[in-house]
């Protein structure tokens, strides 16, 4: 049976492949190989998600899930002063990551993660275009483990198509952050923000949802 690209330790035969992109005026190179998501191409999702990210991107960054790093060179082009960190419980998917990172003339810290669980840190932003293979209770977790390592004001990109569980993914973000929209609609893929509460001056906690 092929390995789901959130296996830890896929056994799939290596086929690797290399190509290139253009994604903010650059063009980017890339390798590839079996065992991981979307092996053949940038995601057209992952790609419409970078492209929606607002211009006001800083700080510190993570790429919860980066697969071999397709979101995190794209977010690099676009932001080179941000500053990145990858996570992946495939080993081959991220060690293809930070190679890809190197190979286009970048930077950003590597963490080979089930989930949350080796993150450490807080982050401005998290992206992720979420393993939606690996079940509902997977993914609506990371989306909690996202909002707990998100500075004060922070906010998570997410991106999910219509008939993989939109709808119904925005409705559990809105019960969990203090505010979840829409930001863009292409080809069947919605792209989210989901915004956590400013800390308050008056007690230090959060007006958190």
């Amino acid at each position: 049976m092929p390995d789901h690209y959130f296996t830890s330790a896929p056994e799939s035969a290596h086929e690797a492949r290399s190509f290139r992109a253009v994604f903010a005026g650059r063009v980017l190179a890339f390798d590839t190989d079996a065992g991981v998501f979307s092996k053949q191409h940038v995601d057209p999702g992952s790609e419409l998600l970078c492209r929606a990210l607002p211009d006001t991107l800083s700080g510190d960054v993570l790429d919860m899930g980066c697969g071999w790093g397709a979101m995190t060179v794209m977010t690099l082009a676009r932001f080179p002063h941000v500053r990145m960190t990858m996570a992946d419980v495939n080993a081959r998917a991220l060690a293809l990551a930070a190679a890809n990172v190197e190979k286009n003339r970048m930077q950003a810290e590597a963490v080979l993660s089930d989930g949350f669980a080796q993150v450490e840190g807080l982050f401005d932003a998290v992206i992720t275009n979420p393993p939606i293979r690996a079940g509902k209770a997977v993914i609506y977790k990371m989306f909690e483990d996202a909002k707990a390592h998100l500075k004060p004001g922070g906010a998570l990109y997410l991106v999910i198509r219509k008939q993989q569980g939109a709808p119904s993914a925005l409705r559990f973000l809105k019960s969990i952050y203090a505010r979840a929209e829409v930001l863009a609609r292409e080809g069947g893929y919605w792209i989210m923000r989901c915004d956590k509460a400013q800390e308050t001056e008056e007690d230090g906690g959060t007006d958190d949802v």
